[in-house]
């Protein structure tokens, strides 16, 4: 099976893409393949720095988690990172290259092609499976003409595709037939199947609308994933989170009271789970919050990442939200700033790189001046936080030009350098990751339980994130196992997508690949 690969689409954003190749990758592995994932051109502002310092999707991470690698930038070769509706950072094998605006990005997709197709010829030779996700739906057809992830992908390099689809959304057999049906008659040719994602109920109840799907396509349904509510860390992108909604499942609190937590969902955050390992804590309710009423009663404050800090800060004071955070802190009552909300807190931020706005006020709430400069910053540094080695990566444009002489350090670093900052209750980091560390994350608690009053509240001994993060990958691993057909995989990584397959009516016109050449 040297060399094998196919893709995995959706028929929408969010359909379930990223758990299936997690899950697929995770089965494999178990049964002794080397397996890789790839996701040719990802749109996603929650990001991972590699060991050799690169930059990739965040969801790539975790799938290499799952196939038991280190992360790589060869995963996800093309990264675009958006920082308004019409701008993106373009991340290319790990390392920024520019800024392009929406309509003049398919200028560029021949030369990205070449890159990701080079990429892909890698990793297959390297290993003896990889399997590819799609980005978005493969039936945008606005956009097929210059596509590089999904038919366009899958044509270059000639993978099987299967389709999935989330039944909880509704019509999800619309959605299926829809979406072959838009293709043109080459991109049919390689969808071999279909996956449906989430279903709650008795599975007897879909068979006759599986048989009539497959009666319509040609194409079997090759699995029915059941939801199972236990699979919510490490979200695609922060648009899988509700606002004003509770992440992840809280259990019941080893003290008398509960710790309640609110994240201001940004508009443009970034790495929105920093948060998750706060919400694996028993005890400890965490929620996105949109306006300012949602602070009145929160005991934490958390001012996340952000890709665009500037415009994200002055959102901040349109919505009251930054008098809301200031009248926090007054209190007393902890808050927490992580990378973009870190820097929110200074004095004064002068970007001339990410916003172009020059000076601007800062919160106010620590005494830094930030300065924003052409190199990201991208690393994977150690230290000590609250007594405990902690770990964590960095990825920001913003530096601290200046800091109060007498401001206290969060992290310390090796030499005595410090990171960050810790001033009465505000503490500080431009470190992602930093709460996934077990024994900082419950000194963490206790300081922030302290400081809101929760006398009642304790800290739950034990809790270890990276096996929460590792039993979410057997599970997806034991659904790929147990309700997917994983013969039928097993045939279309080794023969491709199977020949005669109908091409269904109005089908979109005929749709050359992005020219290599």
């Amino acid at each position: 099976m040297v060399g094998g690969a196919l893709l995995v689409a959706g028929t929408t954003s969010d359909s379930g893409k990223s758990v299936l190749v997690a899950g697929l990758c995770r089965w494999l592995a178990r049964r002794g393949v080397r397996v890789a994932p790839f996701k040719a051109q990802n749109m996603s502002n929650n990001s991972m720095v590699t060991p050799d310092g690169g930059e990739i999707g965040r969801a790539q991470a975790l799938q290499a988690a799952a196939a038991g690698l280190e992360p790589s930038v060869r995963f996800n070769p093309v990264l675009l990172k958006p920082g308004g509706d019409r701008t993106s950072q373009v991340v290319v094998l790990g390392r920024a290259v520019g800024e392009v605006r929406a309509l003049s990005y398919p200028e560029r997709k021949a030369e990205l092609l070449r890159v990701v197709l080079s990429t892909l010829d890698t990793l297959r030779a390297d290993f003896d499976v990889v399997v590819c996700e799609g980005a978005g739906s493969p039936a945008e057809i606005n956009l097929r003409a210059h596509d590089i992830a999904n038919m366009g992908l899958a044509r270059a390099a000639g993978l099987p595709v299967l389709v999935v689809g989330d039944i909880d959304r509704g019509g999800v057999f619309a959605h299926l037939f829809g979406t072959l049906a838009l293709l043109d008659p080459a991109d049919q040719a390689l969808v071999a199947g279909f996956v449906i994602n989430k279903f709650r109920g008795d599975p007897a109840l879909l068979e006759p609308g599986l048989r009539q799907l497959d009666a319509l396509t040609g194409r079997p349904v090759l699995g029915v994933l059941p939801w199972r509510e236990e699979l919510w860390l490490d979200a695609e992108d922060s648009l899988s989170y509700v606002a004003d909604g509770v992440i992840g499942r809280p259990a019941p609190p080893v003290g008398e009271q509960w710790l309640r937590v609110a994240v201001v969902r940004l508009p443009r955050i970034s790495n929105a789970t920093d948060a998750e390992a706060l919400a694996c804590e028993p005890g400890v309710a965490v929620r996105f919050v949109t306006e300012p009423s949602r602070l009145a009663d929160a005991d934490l404050v958390v001012l996340p990442g952000s890709k665009a800090t500037v415009a994200d800060l002055a959102w901040l004071r349109q919505t009251g939200l930054a008098d809301a955070i200031s009248a926090h802190v007054r209190a007393g009552r902890p808050l927490l700033g992580i990378c973009g909300g870190y820097q929110m807190l200074g004095t004064r931020i002068d970007d001339r790189v990410e916003s172009g706005a020059g000076e601007v006020g800062g919160l106010g709430l620590l005494g830094v001046d930030l300065v924003f400069e052409p190199d990201k910053t991208l690393r994977r540094p150690a230290g000590v936080a609250m007594g405990e080695p902690v770990r964590g990566y960095e990825i920001h444009h913003g530096r601290v030009a200046r800091r109060r002489d007498d401001l206290a350090g969060l992290v310390e670093l090796p030499g005595g350098e410090v990171e960050g900052a810790l001033a009465g209750p505000v503490a500080a980091t431009h470190w992602h990751g930093l709460l996934e560390n077990d024994a900082f994350r419950r000194a963490f608690l206790r300081w922030a339980a302290e400081r809101a009053g929760r006398d009642g509240f304790r800290a739950a001994e034990g809790v270890s994130f990276a096996a929460a993060r590792a039993a979410q990958l057997d599970l997806l691993g034991d659904l790929v196992a147990d309700h997917l057909d994983t013969e039928a995989v097993l045939r279309l990584l080794e023969s491709g997508a199977p020949g005669g397959l109908p091409t269904l009516p109005p089908g979109a016109p005929p749709s050359d690949a992005v020219p290599v050449g």
